[in-house]
């Protein structure tokens, strides 16, 4: 490791002090999360971090945000998500979900779902096919039906001015790293001119913005659905309400853009057009390159914010930044 894991993740590695007495624990982390894996349960804990568009560097915040993460992600699969539980501390050990000792910190309980039924794994193995997309679209076109955004004032979040806030947002962060090996100056200045002039046709905004503003999942793609007896759509963000509350446009051009990044531009269209079809949201169509590479890009900056965390490893890192590389590639070619 690039730098040592906090206390009591290593303590909790080490003794395997998670309720139940477990002793094997698997460990995963991103930029924003360490998780904690049993045969059966997940564990997710935040890290105590702060990238402006989200702060999680409190104790407080943490507990916040693992509450809203359990309400929300309740919406799509309330058998998944079990709780939040403490991390407590007494005579120098720390446990994880057991009423003991001083609490240090939270942790959302999630019921592990079959690696090998993971979308994502799918994709790799080929088993993934349009049946499967069907039961995803049908899974989502109910959903967004049923979180009709209910704020008297939209403007924050469907307007053509709060999207390209948070574009704005995206490509400032993304300069400092323009012709250093991950993003060339040809593909931000392509990116950037094209969701400039996208950005003029603001009636395509304020027409979605009337009818098509919803309390969306925020994080649609492959590694956030589990599809086996049922389809699982996990994970939605919690952290910011402004990438959550969006055009459904917006919320489905990101498993769109990540079947193209797959290769897979097939399975996108078939995906596009068959939510149209369920939906009646015929104008998607007009937004929807747009978005994708909106997503692609988010997807790029994610990839650094990972390579430049300072307790990952060297594999992750260089996998990081060449994932990176291939989405902002992804990117210039919607905006060409």
């Amino acid at each position: 490791m690039n730098s040592p894991l906090p206390d009591f993740i290593s303590n909790l590695l080490e003794t395997g002090c998670l309720e139940g007495s477990v002793q094997d624990i698997g460990f995963i982390q991103t930029h924003i999360s360490y998780l904690l894996l049993t045969d059966d349960k997940v564990y997710k804990i935040k890290k105590p971090v702060n990238f402006g568009f989200l702060d999680f560097s409190t104790s407080a915040q943490r507990k916040y945000y693992c509450e809203q993460e359990l309400v929300l992600n309740r919406r799509l699969c309330p058998d998944i998500y079990l709780g939040v539980v403490t991390i407590t501390k007494e005579n120098g050990r720390f446990f994880l979900g057991e009423k003991k000792g001083r609490v240090v910190d939270w942790a959302v309980k999630m019921e592990r779902m079959p690696e090998e039924r993971m979308m994502s794994s799918l994709l790799v193995t080929g088993q993934f096919d349009r049946k499967m997309l069907d039961r995803i679209v049908l899974t989502l076109a109910p959903f967004y039906e049923n979180q009709v955004f209910s704020g008297s004032d939209l403007q924050p979040y469907g307007s053509r001015d709060a999207i390209k806030a948070k574009i704005d947002s995206n490509l400032k962060q993304l300069r400092p790293f323009i012709g250093k090996g991950v993003l060339t100056r040809d593909e931000f200045d392509l990116i950037y001119s094209y969701v400039g002039e996208f950005l003029k046709k603001e009636e395509i905004f304020q027409r979605r913005s009337r009818d098509r503003i919803r309390d969306c999942h925020g994080d649609l793609y492959s590694a956030n659905i589990c599809i086996d007896e049922k389809v699982h759509i996990f994970d939605c963000i919690e952290f910011n309400q402004n990438f959550r509350i969006i055009d459904v446009a917006s919320d489905v051009a990101f498993l769109a853009m990540d079947l193209d990044y797959h290769g897979l531009y097939s399975f996108s269209d078939y995906f596009i057009s068959s939510f149209i079809k369920v939906s009646g949201d015929h104008s998607l169509s007009d937004v929807l390159d747009f978005y994708k590479c909106y997503r692609a890009v988010v997807r790029g900056k994610i990839g650094l914010l990972t390579a430049g965390a300072p307790e990952i490893s060297e594999d992750v890192r260089l996998n990081s930044l060449q994932k990176a590389k291939n989405y902002f590639e992804l990117a210039s070619s919607y905006a060409s």
